[in-house]
């Protein structure tokens, strides 16, 4: 408001305020010579209770809906009964946050393809959605699908996309949402081994086990093959000496068995 305007709201009498959304008068205040404030709104809008001594005619609004991005508001001030002028009018942005990007792998059909899907939602305006193949690689024409949907009840959107891509080696994958109007980036990333990395790796474990499995039997084997031969042993010295001494006619009282 320019300062001659603002002037001769302080001074005049009967002063009545309006602020219009388009065509339409949300709200209305009007100040009397003995004080008393009269005020009209639609939506619970409204100006600070001291507009008229501050020269403050803000209009506030308890809630913004995505719908009226790119609303013309205007304020129109009536005083001294004079006509009516329009002092400031204003353009609403609306802007919402987006949610943290849901990015998950899934399973593919396909051979030596993987697939992710990226999801994110409850923002405004619509995002842009993009990939990064180990932080620096975008991926290749149609390995893309993104979808964009607004919310039928409040505008807000919702997007959804696709990563389709050949794992020829380890890959990093990360998805990235940006939303301009806030100057807000939102990424989530992933990392993903090869198949046939992961089954090299797997074969690879599993014959170190049964390698060291093998050997555990072995020893254990020997051991115990070890162990029947010295009790053998002991038993035809035990069983000779017996027979020894029986020849030579001496009594013996011992019983194997």
């Amino acid at each position: 408001m320019d300062l001659t305007a603002f002037s001769r709201l302080l001074t005049s009498v009967n002063l009545s305020i309006a602020w219009r959304r388009g065509e339409e008068v949300v709200l209305r205040s009007v100040w009397r010579e003995d004080g008393e404030v009269e005020e009209w709104s639609v939506s619970r809008f409204s100006t600070p209770q001291d507009a008229s001594l501050s020269g403050d005619f803000s209009l506030q609004l308890p809630s913004v809906a995505a719908s009226e991005n790119n609303t013309h508001f205007s304020l129109v001030e009536t005083s001294g009964g004079n006509s009516s002028s329009e002092l400031c009018s204003v353009c609403l942005q609306t802007a919402a946050s987006f949610s943290t990007p849901l990015l998950q792998r899934e399973e593919s059909k396909r051979g030596g393809k993987a697939v992710f899907s990226c999801e994110s939602s409850g923002g405004f305006p619509a995002p842009t959605l993009s990939w990064l193949i180990n932080h620096k690689e975008y991926p290749p024409p149609g390995a893309v699908t993104t979808i964009t949907t607004p919310h039928p009840d409040t505008q807000l959107f919702n997007i959804s996309s696709r990563l389709t891509v050949n794992l020829a080696k380890d890959v990093g994958v990360t998805c990235i949402v940006e939303n301009p109007k806030l100057n807000e980036t939102l990424s989530s990333s992933s990392y993903s081994m090869n198949h046939s990395t992961v089954h090299s790796r797997a074969s690879e474990a599993m014959w170190i086990f049964s390698t060291a499995l093998c050997v555990v039997v072995g020893v254990l084997v020997l051991t115990g093959v070890a162990y029947q031969i010295h009790l053998d042993r002991v038993h035809m010295r035990k069983k000779h000496d017996f027979q020894k001494l029986q020849s030579r006619g001496r009594p013996v009282s011992c019983c194997f068995h």
